[in-house]
């Protein structure tokens, strides 16, 4: 991809409820970067497959909404799908429990690709997913990949459900997330894995502050 000398992109990477969402938003806004949520935008298709009464495990059916349907960023960085905010929306049981089908389709990963590198076309960004560093941007100047242990990830995304107003219990998030790591991790097409160039880091006792910081000092570290 075509990029300005000026520009610098931070990619991070990591499976789900690893906290990428979370510290990437706080990084980009001490940085004054942008920031691009890129499994907002996996979940806001899903949640039009799911709108239109399609199946999100055929992938056929739900290959068809590719170009129909228009999925960006509003002013206050909230995802908007055909311009109505759906940033509540996508955080709901049934768009979990089927992202990463919609996420193991390559057209539609190329179609959510394409836009995500438009976004990030002569800008400063963060930008967090499963597949940043590895395809989206290959090129990005500091790669870091998130982890953390799977029952402390799941132990957040209760959390996280509880307070958005989701009903759900420990064992059926550990259950899901459990599910997802192997749903990507193994699909064919840009499955989740920790690029070459990348560092890892491993966020199961830090908080959210402590992650950010670390992230900070490996940015500084690439002289950025």
């Amino acid at each position: 991809m075509d990029r300005k000398k000026n520009c610098v992109s931070i990619a991070i990477d990591g499976p789900s409820a690893s906290g990428k969402s979370t510290v990437a938003k706080l990084l980009a806004s001490k940085l004054n970067y942008l920031y691009v949520d890129t499994g907002a935008m996996y979940r806001a298709y899903t949640l039009a497959v799911i709108k239109a009464g399609l199946d999100p495990k055929n992938e056929e059916a739900s290959n068809s909404l590719i170009g129909k349907i228009e999925i960006s960023f509003n002013e206050n960085n909230k995802i908007t799908l055909n311009g109505e905010d759906v940033s509540k929306e996508i955080r709901d049981n049934d768009v979990a429990n089927n992202v990463s089908y919609i996420a193991s389709y390559k057209n539609i990963r190329l179609f959510l690709v394409s836009l995500q590198q438009k976004i990030a076309d002569n800008k400063n960004i963060v930008m967090d997913g499963r597949d940043i560093g590895t395809y989206v941007l290959k090129d990005a100047e500091v790669k870091i990949f998130l982890n953390a242990d799977v029952e402390e990830r799941a132990r957040r995304r209760f959390i996280e459900n509880k307070e958005n107003g989701f009903e759900t219990s420990y064992e059926a998030c550990l259950e899901n997330i459990k599910k997802r790591d192997y749903i990507d991790s193994h699909r064919d097409f840009c499955p989740l894995r920790q690029a070459e160039d990348a560092i890892l880091l491993d966020s199961t006792k830090l908080s959210i502050d402590e992650v950010v910081e670390k992230m900070e000092e490996i940015i500084r570290s690439k002289g950025f």
